[in-house]
């Protein structure tokens, strides 16, 4: 009878113990979630503040270049887009307007991308990305001439149809038409043919023809997962480039601010598409 007297007496001290070694377990294990979070906050900002502090190489319409100690370059995301009288348009060659948060919405959809190409076997620059602070390092690359775009459309839209609307009708299916242009603002991206880029030594037949099924390869990966969203690709827009062996590589980023995309007959903006995308 004692002994369970004396039990009875012990047993909420023993409980508030019990209770306050519990909060003390929880505490610690917090402040070391705590110190590993701003331990990694910490790094993610020291990685972002050395790649910034580097020289700046290139600031582009969309992406500033900077160099890095490695040899590779980090592409730094921002929200300013291709457009026209505040609209946004992936064809056209300013900058006509910004919208917050794109940068970062181009970059997802790139890590995407390539991630997936480059698992597919087609050679990329990329390399690695932090959505963080909105950059992806990639490999080093020398482009084709002064730069040269590469459009594959699905669809007559845009400026295809602008030119050749005589002999087709606006969102006429395409076979994966394939187009090339100069990268030249002054005179509106000119277009150019295989034969142009050979015989003006931008590249050889060769790498033209290992380009142009890349492209195709490419863009069909993106159409097939776009669609399993309920989402159509008319046309996309590309940069490539090639490494020291000479070998054709993708280079830039796959975006949705360089391609166009319908659903249900409406276009998808930017910001839409990688909500729908990522939904």
């Amino acid at each position: 009878m004692f002994e369970h007297a004396m039990l009875a007496k012990m047993t909420p001290m023993h409980n508030l113990s019990v209770t306050i070694n519990q909060f003390a377990h929880d505490l610690i294990r917090h402040l070391d979630d705590v110190v590993h979070s701003h331990r990694q906050s910490m790094r993610r900002c020291v990685k972002g503040l050395t790649a910034m502090t580097k020289e700046l190489v290139y600031s582009g319409k969309t992406k500033d270049v900077f160099a890095l100690e490695n040899g590779n370059y980090l592409l730094k995301f921002k929200d300013d887009c291709t457009g026209k009288d505040g609209v946004f348009d992936p064809g056209e060659n300013a900058v006509g307007l910004t919208i917050e948060g794109v940068g970062d919405v181009n970059l997802r959809m790139s890590i995407y991308f390539f991630e997936k190409i480059n698992a597919a076997g087609i050679k990329t620059h990329y390399v690695s990305a932090n959505l963080d602070d909105t950059t992806m390092e990639v490999l080093p690359a020398k482009v084709f001439g002064e730069g040269l775009e590469v459009i594959c459309r699905n669809k007559a839209v845009g400026s295809f149809y602008r030119r050749y609307k005589q002999y087709c009708n606006e969102g006429d299916d395409l076979p994966s038409y394939v187009e090339t242009t100069f990268k030249n603002d002054e005179l509106g991206d000119p277009l150019v043919t295989k034969d142009g880029l050979v015989d003006l030594g931008v590249m050889t037949a060769e790498q033209y023809d290992s380009l142009k099924e890349m492209t195709k390869q490419i863009t069909k990966i993106v159409a097939d997962d776009l669609a399993e969203k309920g989402l159509v690709l008319y046309d996309i827009k590309f940069e490539f480039g090639y490494d020291a062996d000479g070998n054709v590589i993708l280079i830039d980023e796959i975006a949705s601010g360089n391609m166009r995309v319908y659903k249900d007959g409406e276009y998808v903006d930017p910001m839409t598409l990688s909500e729908l995308f990522f939904a």
